[in-house]
């Protein structure tokens, strides 16, 4: 396994960086409006029905409030359980985290794609300019409750590890998104804009 990036202090939230839910409110249109964008850099379609969300402090921040506001969360307990379940998906330098969602909206759909792509939490590398290969890590938290021998779950939650090499590599000479599942195989090249605000993930 690559050993990360050296990191600085961690980007994990606390309690004190989540708002309670009248001053979240205040706020909500202008954060909607800088995650959508937020979202649009990070956001890769993989072929026919995957999408891999890249995380940050500034997603799950975004995602933790509206947990808090859907469910009402008036308490510190309940906030903890939010931090709890979503730090993990907040990379440290060196690090990048993301959702795996496999995109199915019929039933048919999950029938013919779930059995199929048992596994693909692990078929998911980044392709540097050189050839060098970073394969993804399953989320340990996660892992356990998400994979089945027979079907998979619609998401799945992974990192890639980088090592202060393979950084500046991704950062010179760009990257392809590489799914190599024996059903599913696919690749895309990561878009400038996307490396770019990739990089301040990797980068201390």
């Amino acid at each position: 396994m690559a050993t990360p990036a050296n990191a600085v202090s961690s980007r994990k939230l606390n309690l004190e960086d989540i708002l309670d839910l009248r001053a979240y409110e205040r706020i909500r249109e202008e954060s909607r409006k800088t995650s959508i964008e937020t979202k649009r850099k990070r956001r890769i379609g993989l072929g026919e029905v995957v999408t891999v969300m890249f995380e940050n402090r500034q997603t799950m921040w975004y995602q933790i409030q509206e947990m808090i506001r859907s469910e009402k969360s008036m308490h510190d307990e309940q906030v903890m359980e939010e931090l709890h379940a979503y730090n993990p998906l907040i990379p440290e330098a060196g690090q990048l985290s993301a959702t795996l969602f496999i995109e199915l909206t019929t039933e048919e759909q999950m029938r013919e794609w779930l059995p199929k792509l048992v596994g693909i939490e692990s078929s998911m590398l980044i392709k540097l300019s050189d050839g060098t290969q970073v394969r993804c890590i399953t989320d340990e938290a996660h892992a356990e409750q998400l994979t089945r021998d027979y079907i998979t779950a619609a998401v799945h939650y992974i990192r890639f590890e980088f090592t202060p090499e393979q950084v500046e590599l991704f950062a010179a000479g760009g990257a392809q998104l590489v799914c190599d599942h024996p059903a599913y195989g696919e690749s895309i090249d990561l878009p400038a804009f996307t490396v770019a605000e990739l990089l301040t993930d990797l980068r201390p």
